[in-house]
């Protein structure tokens, strides 16, 4: 299996690596409020602490999607064991995309999820007090424009008039945006058809719309299954990266807890990024995908864990003025407002 991760499999540069990303974590994280009363500084490696501990019996509410790395780390286990030695009990909740994993943090539901690059900014826009932790490598194949296997649409000038689904507020909401503008067409020139992956797969295979944007693994299933042209996916058009997001008030109150969570990331990243094969196994029985689109599915993403820096921030940013300048959020935002220093 072809690996497209930017950071090794080697456990020395792994450790090295996850150093460094947790050292620049943990400092954001203690900028952003040390005077709270319940504010944890102890050290994942052990049970003792010369610092403030953050109250026993606390709970750390995660939402992951179908699929990636927060997955992962679900099914290998092992998460719940090292938050209980720090107090903390593990709920975890399933959703269909981002843009639902974030409503969910938005009202308060759960703590901490695992988003693509778009579904932050809209949320961001409506006023969800997210903050970035930490982002995947880029992962530009795992995202795709699927058509019919025997559709006329050959390039992008045939999509013009042309039904494409999506989810909206999605991490392919930009590919198609990036798309159309390589191609040459207005993002009016289409109709978009808002639905999420089931919804839309179903729709797709009845014909009720001509194209669909959409992500791993749901890419791969549909392209095996349905023998699905890819018109393109995100290479050379988007990065595509995962970003780890929780909200202030977690930042500020679970440091602790936050500190074995990206450290738990970071060693089941490195182990799937050693073991695809292995992955998929262990996936296939709880997506209920077979193994072979789970093979692919994996081989289009990277792996592990990384800061976020000044060119992530700017990254984002400019997706940020794209869909200002579509009309697709209310107002502008800046990306630095979600970043703790």
């Amino acid at each position: 299996m072809k690996n497209t991760s930017r950071v090794t499999g080697t456990r020395t540069r792994g450790r090295t690596i996850f150093s460094l990303i947790l050292t620049a974590a943990l400092a954001l994280l203690s900028a952003c409020g040390s005077g709270a009363s319940n504010a944890g500084s102890e050290s994942v490696n052990s049970t003792s602490s010369s610092g403030p501990k953050e109250s026993a019996g606390q709970t750390i509410r995660i939402g992951y999607q179908k699929y990636a790395s927060v997955n992962v780390l679900k099914e290998k286990g092992g998460l719940e064991e090292k938050l209980q030695a720090i107090g903390y009990k593990v709920e975890w909740t399933q959703f269909p995309g981002g843009p639902q994993l974030l409503e969910a943090m938005n009202v308060g539901s759960i703590d901490f999820g695992n988003v693509g690059e778009a579904p932050p900014i809209f949320a961001q826009a409506a006023g969800t007090p997210l903050v970035y932790l930490g982002h995947a490598p880029a992962s530009p194949k795992a995202e795709a424009i699927l058509v019919p296997e025997n559709s006329p649409i050959k390039s992008g000038a045939d999509l013009k008039g042309k039904k494409v689904a999506l989810n909206k507020g999605s991490n392919v909401h930009y590919l198609l945006v990036k798309y159309l503008e390589r191609e040459g067409l207005k993002y009016s020139d289409i109709e978009v058809v808002f639905l999420p992956p089931a919804d839309a797969r179903a729709a797709f295979e009845t014909g009720s719309v001509d194209a669909w944007v959409i992500w791993e693994p749901f890419y791969s299933a549909a392209q095996l299954a349905t023998k699905a042209r890819v018109l393109a996916n995100g290479e050379g058009l988007v990065d595509n990266y995962e970003y780890y997001l929780t909200t202030r008030q977690f930042a500020e109150n679970g440091k602790a807890a936050i500190e074995v969570l990206l450290q738990q990331l970071e060693e089941s990243d490195q182990w799937a990024q050693a073991n695809p094969s292995e992955v998929a196994r262990l996936l296939a029985p709880a997506l209920g995908l077979d193994i072979p689109t789970l093979e692919q599915a994996l081989s289009h993403r990277g792996f592990g864990v990384l800061p976020i820096t000044d060119e992530i921030i700017a990254a984002q940013q400019k997706i940020a003025d794209v869909f200002l300048e579509l009309q697709l959020i209310p107002s502008a935002i800046d990306i630095k407002d979600a970043v703790l220093r």
